[in-house]
């Protein structure tokens, strides 16, 4: 790689399948503003893993050019006894920055904030805010987006747009220009309800409050598109039975990979060892008629597949604050109509099936209506049960303080596929009663 000269848009696009030395060899041999450039655009965890395999003396460089709050991320992605080290190389003011922002929870409205923003008083005239802001914005390049106006003491009193302050006359007073009504968040605002309030609102920047109404700092919209993804990403390995990875799929280690989808395959297979418990109790019915074997398969995929599908909607529909616990009746009477709509079009589907085979090559038998009858009654039942599982749970696992994530679609299929051999064999000795049973 010494040989090639990679754009910084070719590092960057190949940048997850590099090795570590390759990577650094590649960050090396930008320019250096093209590498400023592209340190800025890495992930807090590479920015970390870089600017550890880069050599010493360097470093001060590459921490001094982030702001506080990047800076914040890229510490906590450092092993504990790196970070002294690291924050040693910031200067005094920003390091005092850095280690308030460390005291919030990296999931938090204050764990994601940029202490530095724009800032005026009300009494300001706009001449006088824009003279002033013209030097300001140099510093803060990220947060130019509003100017909110506060009082000596910090406390928030109003925000105003750089467009609104260009279109006033010069003589006004700021407080006659900025809008007193601003949304803005608690400190301790957890980040997936801040992620809710920026898509609600339409917002590119949101103030952080505490308790007293003092502004702490601000987020800015790229901090929330990364918590956004974040989130989904942590929701839709949940859903897959998976515990949530702490990095890029290549770049976790085997070992950790492997304990960390152990634990969920080994739960899924304690619960699918009571399929073979559940197909011991109904062995004498087997027995008698084996036929009903062979359709086992086909009754619990259909239950697994329907609880599953419900199970990723109410999920889903819940992360994006369509659904409220209080909901839970009224997804229960769609879910009725609907799992029962599913069984029967599956169940149509199984009975021409079974009638065709019967009709070709004679397959099940002289009691075939019958056994047709059973799987497209079962699958009615089943699907109509899958259905009602899968959007019920995660209900139930909220109202316990639980991530309805957690009811991921294997879980759900595994819990569907007991209770839907209980329901086909239930229903096969009602309607075969007499005649194959």
């Amino acid at each position: 790689m010494a040989d090639v000269n990679f754009t910084p848009a070719e590092l960057y696009e190949a940048w997850p399948v590099l090795s570590q030395e390759e990577r650094v060899e590649g960050f090396e041999v930008l320019k250096r503003d093209d590498a400023d450039d592209f340190f800025l655009q890495l992930s807090a965890r590479d920015r970390a893993a870089l600017l550890l395999a880069l050599p010493f003396g360097e470093r001060r460089l590459w921490m001094r050019l982030l702001a506080p709050d990047d800076a914040a991320d890229l510490i906590q992605e450092l092993p504990p006894e790196e970070r002294e080290n690291v924050l040693a190389l910031l200067d005094e003011s920003t390091r005092r920055e850095v280690k308030g922002l460390l005291d919030y929870a990296e999931d938090e409205a204050g764990g994601l904030m940029n202490t530095r923003y724009s800032r005026l008083r009300a009494d300001m005239t706009v001449d006088e805010a824009i003279s002033y802001l013209r030097k300001d914005a140099r510093m803060r390049e990220k947060t130019v987006y509003y100017v909110f106006v506060v009082d000596a003491e910090e406390h928030l009193h109003g925000v105003v747009s750089f467009r609104d302050l260009l279109v006033a006359p010069g003589e006004k007073l700021v407080r006659d220009v900025m809008r007193a009504d601003v949304i803005s968040a608690p400190e301790d605002l957890d980040q997936e309800a801040l992620s809710k309030l920026f898509m609600r609102h339409h917002l590119l920047m949101m103030p952080v409050v505490d308790a007293e109404g003092r502004i702490k700092g601000v987020v800015n919209v790229n901090d929330i598109v990364d918590v956004v993804q974040e989130e989904a990403t942590e929701d839709i390995q949940k859903l897959g039975g998976v515990e949530t990875l702490e990095g890029p799929y290549l770049q976790v280690p085997l070992l950790r990979m492997i304990r960390k989808r152990a634990g969920w395959l080994a739960a899924l297979f304690l619960g699918e060892m009571l399929t073979a418990t559940a197909m011991g109790q109904f062995e004498a019915e087997i027995a008698r008629a084996v036929v009903l074997a062979l359709f086992v398969p086909l009754i619990i995929s259909s239950g697994g597949n329907s609880g599953s599908q419900a199970t990723t909607l109410v999920i889903r529909a819940m992360a994006l604050g369509e659904l409220r616990l209080r909901d839970w009746w009224r997804v229960i009477r769609r879910e009725l109509v609907t799992g029962f709509g599913l069984g029967a079009i599956l169940a149509s589907i199984g009975l021409a099936r079974i009638l065709l085979w019967q009709f070709l090559f004679g397959a099940y038998g002289e009691h075939y209506f019958l056994v047709a009858l059973t799987v497209a009654f079962s699958l009615v039942g089943v699907v109509l049960w899958g259905s009602l599982a899968g959007s019920i749970l995660p209900f139930i696992l909220r109202g316990l303080g639980f991530d309805p994530a957690s009811a991921s679609a294997p879980f759900v299929a595994t819990l569907v596929d007991v209770t839907g051999l209980v329901i086909y064999f239930t229903i096969a000795a009602a309607v075969l009663s007499g005649t194959l049973l």
